[in-house]
């Protein structure tokens, strides 16, 4: 177990537990708050958007107007401070052309709403309002989880169950035992994070094609604050530990569906990236007890976690990426795709084979709930603002878990991906999701039916 610590002492080990029981209590222990089961996490946000609310208008203008006029400056003009591909500014405000324009777009619906000015159908309480609202929410969750988050991931809570379930992963999913962390680290950490945490793991030669595809699109896109912010918005959070245990059942088995099926399984070859090669090698310690092997990684690597201040700096850093880059973009897809859902019928059209889906697997209001199923691919939190009207409490819960399930949403994680150098194009991504929604709907009305009584 070279440079793994054997025999730490008394305090590498309070370094390991605290911060990360710290993390599980916040994260993963439910709790009753005003007669709804909730978790510490969604405690301490509901208290911050308390106090965002009131000032969302003038906030998310703000942050959209900010993002739109430093990404023009740093990405048409290239100034010095910019060019760092390392730096904040750079990660921040580069972006591609076509993020470029959906950030100005989202900054002129922002004005729009601040001002009062443009068109109705834009600025109605049903469009541009209810976006408006929820991104000042969003903005006090995200703001907690992001300086939160790192109590799981930087001090080896998980290391150590990542090394205790690696050897279900090759059965399982037909992945190696290196990918235990990243799975675990892209199922609860933030989407951007888990895409480029695997598109790097594939380009430094430890993961193949088809690995890394696979995890990015399967792994990288759910997490506790998603989870729990979908489950407020659709008013299903009093069920929450159902919710979220549901969510990761039927998890687990689409993606041991999906492994075994076109494209994951037979399109992309095993192949390391050329450039740099295969440089995976995992062997497993010989004599020793896996639980013993696990504590010390976990040991090992709380010794390298951040400080206090580097803990404030990470937490800055994800936040302000979060603000910049989520927000506008979410504000501009978000808003047109309530336009299209509220005043015309495309999203009726597209979601018409799934209206009768519904309807066979017997879910209250599958006309309401079919456009739900597809409008997810355009971004993840549009189901859940198109259907939170549903007065079925089971189709919402429903459908809060499938768009989370989803996985893919082209604002976000697609985009990522493509601009990867994994090898996927949008054609691919399309199958994917749709074939990941045609597994997980009737596993997820299985679940329910067994687990709620609605």
């Amino acid at each position: 177990m070279q440079g793994l610590i054997e025999n730490p002492t008394r305090n590498q080990i309070l370094r390991f537990i605290i911060p990360s029981a710290i993390g599980v209590f916040i994260f993963l222990c439910p709790i009753w708050a005003d007669g709804n089961m909730t978790i510490p996490l969604g405690v301490i946000s509901n208290w911050l958007a308390g106090f965002t609310g009131a000032a969302a208008k003038q906030l998310v203008f703000t942050v959209v107007s900010i993002s739109c006029v430093m990404s023009l400056i740093c990405t048409l003009g290239k100034p010095g401070f910019a060019r760092n591909e390392d730096g904040l500014m750079h990660s921040l405000f580069v972006t591609t052309p076509v993020f470029l324009v959906i950030r100005c777009l989202g900054c002129v619906v922002a004005s729009m709403l601040m001002f009062g000015i443009g068109p109705e159908w834009i600025r109605s309480a049903d469009t541009g309002g209810t976006m408006q609202s929820l991104m000042g929410t969003l903005i006090a969750w995200f703001f907690a989880a992001s300086f939160l988050i790192p109590l799981l991931l930087e001090y080896g809570i998980m290391d150590y169950v990542g090394t205790l379930v690696r050897g279900a992963l090759r059965p399982l999913f037909r992945l190696p035992g290196r990918a235990a962390v990243d799975l675990l680290a892209s199922w609860i950490g933030n989407c951007n994070v888990g895409v480029v945490l695997t598109s790097t793991q594939y380009e430094e030669g430890y993961y193949t094609a088809r690995e890394s595809v696979l995890i990015a699109s399967c792994f990288s896109a759910v997490s506790l604050p998603f989870c729990l912010v979908v489950a407020a918005m659709l008013k299903v959070d009093q069920y929450f530990l159902q919710f979220y245990g549901i969510l990761c059942l039927v998890g687990v088995l689409s993606v041991v569906i999906m492994c075994r099926i076109w494209p994951l399984n037979g399109k992309y070859k095993d192949e390391y990236y050329a450039p740099v090669g295969q440089k995976i090698n995992e062997i497993e310690p010989k004599g020793i007890k896996k639980t013993h092997w696990a504590f010390a990684q976990a040991v090992t690597k709380a010794q390298s976690g951040p400080s206090f201040a580097e803990l404030m700096k990470k937490g800055i850093s994800m936040f302000l990426n979060i603000l910049f880059t989520l927000v506008p973009v979410t504000m501009c897809v978000g808003t047109f795709a309530l336009i299209l859902s509220t005043y015309t019928p495309v999203f009726d059209w597209i979601g018409t084979p799934f209206r009768y889906y519904f309807q066979l697997l017997g879910v209250p209001e599958a006309a309401a709930a079919a456009p739900g199923a597809v409008v997810g691919f355009a971004d993840q939190f549009i189901p859940c603002i198109i259907c939170a009207k549903i007065a079925s409490v089971k189709t919402r819960f429903i459908i809060g878990i499938l768009s989370l399930v989803q996985i893919i949403y082209m604002s976000e994680v697609g985009s990522i991906m493509i601009a990867s150098k994994m090898p996927v194009n949008i054609l691919d991504l399309i199958i994917i999701f749709l074939e990941k929604t045609i597994i997980a709907i009737p596993l997820i009305v299985l679940f329910t039916n067994l687990f709620m009584n609605f």
